[in-house]
Parts: C-alpha cells; sequence; structure tokens
C-alpha cells in the first residue's frame, strides 16, 4: 500500500502551498479563455457535425451516438444562456423546435435520453424567460420546448411498464422495448429518472411521469443488501444483482445524486432518508482513508481497489449536505490524481498509485470541476479556482484540435480519440465557467442575463429565478420555483381562498364545526378573490400571499395560526 502513502504526501504538501488568490480581473479573463473555448467547440459541431449527435474533432465530421437528436446542439442550448448568449440561444432553440423529431426507429438509451435530451430541453425551457424568448400565456406551465420534453419523455414510458417497475435500459423510440431486449441495467438506469419526470409531472400537470421514477425508486430501495448496500447492474425482472459491486462510481453514481437533489428540488423527505441511510452503509463498509472503494455488497469485503473519475461528482454531493470536512479530504486525494496526469483517468488503482490497464482515458469528464464549483460556493477556497484553471490549461493543452476537443484516449502519452462527447459543452464547460462566476444568476446573482427574477404563471404571480438552481446529472439547471408555481400555486390560492370564506361565515351553535365550502370547480380569475372585508359579490385585486423562494412545504399563517401541508 506503499501508493496511498505517497498520496498524502502529496496532499499534505499541496495544503502546506500557499494558496494562490485570484482577482475579480483574473477571473474575468479565465472567463472569456472558458468562452472561446466552448465556441471553438461548438462552431466546429455546427460547421463539421450538424446535424449529427456529435463530432469527431479529428476527422471533422460528425456521426449518432445515443439517437440521431442532434444531441449535441440539445445539450450546448443553455450552456449559450450561461455565457450570456441569448441570440444564439433564440436561434437553436427554435431551429431544435423545426428539426427534431422523435418519432423515429431508433434504439435509444432510456438513462442518456432522459437525462441529456429530456433534461436538455427542461433546462431551455426553464431558461426561455430570461434568454428573451417569446412567452406562451402561463410560462413555465406551457411552451413548445416543454411540449418537446414531454413526447421525448413519453417515448421512454414503455420501458418502465414491467412487472417490478424498474425499466428497461433501451426502448425503440417507434416501436417500444423489443422482445429480446436484456433485463439487465445498471443501478444508476433505474433510479435516475427523479429530477426530469418530476419536473415534466408539475409543469405539465401529468402524475404519470412522477409516479413512474418513484415507483422504480422504491423497488430498488427494496433490493439492498442486509448491510444497505447495492450493487452495480440488477435484473429488473427477477430484482436479482447481476454484478455484486457496491460503490459510488459507474453504474451508481447518478442514483444516490438523484436521492439527494431530489429531496432539495421537491423537499422529499422519503428521497433524504433512503440517501441517508445509504451513506451511513458506504461510510461503514467503502471509505478507506478519504477514497471510496468497491465492496462486495452482501459481505463488505473489498472487490476493487480503484478510483473511477466518475466518483469525482462525490466532494460536491457531500457539500451539499454540508459535510464539508469530508468532502474536502476525499476532493484533495481526487485533485492529487489530476495533477499527477493532467486528467483524471477512467480506473486509478489506489494500492499502486497509477492507472488501470485499458482505462487510461480521459473523455473530458466534468465531474472534478463540478465538485470544484460546489466546494467553492462553500468555502470561498482558491484552491478550487487552481484547479479549474489547471483543467483549462491541461484541455487546451493535450484536447484542442483544429476541429474541436477531442477525447483522450490515453493520459500517459496522450494519444487522442476521435470523439467528443455531448457532454463537453453540457457540463464540462459549463462548471468551468460558473466556478469562475460566483455572481452568475444561477448562483443567485445576476451577471449574465437580464435582471435576477422573474414573473411566470397564470397572471404572472410566480417568482421564478431567484436562486436554488438544481442540476441533473447532465448539468442542466431546473428551478424549484417553476415546479412550484405549476403545480401549488393555484392549489395555495384556492386554499387561502376557502379558509378566509371560512372565517367569514357565521359561528355555528356550540357542539357543531363550521365547515370549509367546497371547493369550486373553475377559479375565479387569479388577480380576485372574495375577501371578508368586502359585501358579497364585491371583488378586490390582492398581492400573491404564496412565495415560491420560501420553502415549498410552508404555506402561510392566518391569525397566528400556521397552516402546512398536514393541517
Amino acid at each position: 500500500m506503499r501508493g496511498p502513502v505517497c498520496v498524502a504526501l502529496l496532499v499534505w504538501l499541496l495544503n502546506d502551498a500557499a494558496t494562490r488568490e485570484f482577482s475579480e480581473e483574473q477571473m474575468a479573463a479565465i472567463r472569456q479563455r472558458i468562452k472561446s473555448m466552448f465556441y471553438h467547440a461548438y462552431n466546429s459541431y455546427l460547421d463539421n457535425a450538424f446535424p449529427y449527435d456529435e463530432l469527431r474533432p479529428l476527422t471533422c465530421d460528425g456521426q449518432d451516438t445515443w439517437g440521431s437528436f442532434s444531441l449535441t446542439l440539445i445539450d450546448a442550448l443553455d450552456t449559450l444562456l450561461v455565457l450570456g448568449n441569448r441570440t444564439e440561444f433564440q436561434r437553436v432553440a427554435s431551429l431544435l423546435q423545426d428539426t427534431v423529431d422523435f418519432d423515429i426507429d431508433v434504439n435509444a438509451s432510456v438513462f442518456e435520453t432522459n437525462i441529456r435530451v429530456v433534461g436538455g430541453l427542461l433546462s431551455a425551457h426553464l431558461l426561455a424567460g430570461r434568454a428573451g424568448m417569446e412567452l406562451e400565456p402561463g410560462w413555465p406551465c406551457s411552451g413548445p420546448l416543454l411540449r418537446m420534453a414531454e413526447d421525448a419523455a413519453r417515448k421512454l414510458l414503455p420501458a418502465f411498464q414491467t412487472p417490478t417497475g424498474m425499466p428497461y435500459g433501451t426502448v425503440n423510440l417507434l416501436h417500444g422495448v423489443s422482445p429480446t431486449e436484456t433485463p439487465v441495467t445498471c443501478t444508476a438506469g433505474v433510479g435516475t429518472f427523479i429530477l426530469e419526470f418530476a419536473t415534466l409531472s408539475r409543469l405539465t400537470g401529468d402524475p404519470t411521469f412522477e409516479d413512474v421514477a418513484r415507483r422504480a425508486l422504491r423497488a430498488l430501495w427494496k433490493t439492498r443488501s442486509d448491510i444497505g448496500l447495492v450493487g452495480n447492474h440488477i435484473d429488473i425482472l427477477s430484482r436479482k444483482w447481476v454484478a455484486q459491486d457496491a460503490g459510488i462510481g459507474a453504474g451508481v453514481d447518478s442514483y444516490f445524486e438523484y436521492l439527494v437533489k431530489g429531496a432539495i428540488m421537491l423537499m422529499d423527505e422519503e428521497l433524504l432518508n433512503m440517501f441517508q441511510e445509504y451513506d451511513r452503509a458506504i461510510q461503514n463498509y467503502t471509505r478507506f482513508d478519504d477514497w471510496y472503494l468497491w465492496v462486495q455488497m452482501h459481505k463488505g469485503t473489498v472487490s476493487m481497489p480503484v478510483f473511477q473519475s466518475l466518483e469525482a461528482f462525490w466532494p460536491g454531493l457531500q457539500s451539499l449536505l454540508g459535510n464539508l470536512d469530508s468532502a474536502v479530504r476525499t476532493f484533495q486525494n481526487y485533485y492529487s490524481v489530476w495533477r499527477q496526469f493532467g486528467g483524471l483517468p477512467e480506473f486509478y488503482s489506489i494500492p499502486q498509485g497509477y492507472t488501470v490497464d485499458k482505462r487510461e482515458g480521459y473523455p473530458l469528464r466534468p465531474e472534478l470541476i463540478e465538485s470544484a464549483m460546489y466546494l467553492f460556493r462553500a468555502t470561498g477556497d482558491h484552491t478550487y479556482l487552481q484547479l479549474g484553471l489547471d483543467a483549462l490549461e491541461s484541455i487546451e493543452r493535450i484536447a484542442r484540435t483544429p476541429c474541436g476537443y477531442a477525447s483522450v484516449k490515453d493520459l500517459r502519452d496522450h494519444q487522442l480519440d476521435n470523439r467528443m462527447e455531448s457532454f463537453f459543452l453540457a457540463e464540462t464547460v459549463k462548471y468551468l465557467y460558473l466556478l469562475f462566476d460566483p455572481t452568475h444568476f444561477l448562483h443567485g446573482g445576476g451577471s449574465e442575463g437580464a435582471g435576477s427574477w422573474e414573473e411566470g404563471g397564470e397572471g404572472g404571480q410566480c417568482v421564478l429565478g431567484a436562486g436554488g438552481f438544481i442540476f441533473n446529472t447532465e448539468a442542466h439547471p431546473l428551478d424549484p420555483a417553476a415546479l412550484y408555481c405549476c403545480s401549488r400555486h393555484a392549489e395555495d390560492r384556492q386554499e387561502l381562498r376557502d379558509i378566509l370564506l371560512s372565517l367569514s361565515q357565521p359561528t355555528e351553535k356550540s357542539g357543531h364545526q363550521s365547515i370549509p365550502p367546497t371547493r369550486q370547480t373553475e377559479d375565479p380569475p387569479p388577480s380576485q378573490s372574495e375577501s371578508i372585508a368586502l359585501k358579497p359579490g364585491e371583488k378586490k385585486t390582492l398581492p400573491p400571499l404564496s412565495c415560491p423562494v420560501q420553502p415549498f412545504s410552508a404555506r402561510l399563517s392566518v391569525m397566528g395560526q400556521v397552516f402546512t401541508d398536514n393541517t
């Protein structure tokens, strides 16, 4: 175990070194470099690969990879607005509406289509107001990009029609699930839907999407081992674990991510409780010296003493839960690997302190940069900005080609692969930019785009875009306030009317309580409400009494009495 000792020494040296402080002028200059990186890759895709899914940067042409959706364009759409380019956002949003068709005979990954296509369209829909697009009445509860996201998600629903509720991994967009489709899928492929599907349900009013995502989560929850762990691949029909390696990396990672982010976005205690129970088992059985190994899910014995690059999301997730000490130490381990190679190899042997055979590649993944963004927000420590600068310079030096940026086939000699995955523009560049822009509107500031808050919903009585965005696992930001606006705002207003009307009724004789009137089948106009201070039939315009930037389980108080979801 000489490797961990050397790594620990390197981490100590990193901590002992004086941290470079970045001025605002330096951060602004770095943001411009990141923009240049984005547009070199983006324009190369448009010029050489559109309408294919991805750019092949070594041969300057395109290929379809995940389903023939012009995937890179969908994935990059919200990044355009993050960088402040409203004009191109509007052009591409209109172009996608005219060119993308989901009624095609294509076998598509249910997982990838959800996080990249459905997530990307939902995020673009929710950012359309800030982008200056013409909005339908009632936005964000309606709109063309929302309808596209719903259309794509409906193509995935046949995969969930199983006895367990856990979805198949692949579905044909035109014909549904093939009779020969394998029932074996990875854990993340079962548990990574609640963010997009709950958003869809609450924006459209159709509960189907959230219902199937929750059913899959609950079915997966029941399959955990006696020591509280889940494996890597499961048979969705028999509920038997096919791969019994338990860890936080590839095949599992976003399942844990969605339990935490789903709990935050939906104010959902059930999801948080699930994660916390998993986390206790993860800390007990897989954590060693602030590394996380792979163990046998039933016994807890080490099966693979490796670090995978996909695990680098974990410190960022810990920071969301306030576990900063552990997050910082784990991040330092992962950062030491980055400094050793100029990127994160897909697999890294912790005992040997080196890459694993045939897993030496770096496809320009975003996870360590993502964690740096969260930890810089949480701590203000400029060490995380240094990682961002290291990443920017490393990618420019190793991966830049005349036609975009290429995946690194081997970090030992910097051989390149002829592929630029769509997540490079959706995640890697976006998280880099946001790392160096702490006042960005996605952080609750207002440096890019017009204004900080927006109005939405019927009558413009919802507050949107006030901060607290939740990023899906493809870095597509979702606004929890929009979910509230479409699913709860009208309900809250009706409940308030019921309360006020019940208070205005004459007190019943002793022994009988007044019964609030039955809800009307049709709401009055949103700007009007019955008032106990007015004569019968008289109307008065009232300001909205519900504030979606407050905790979404909170309601209102009347005469000192607090009303919650349970009262």
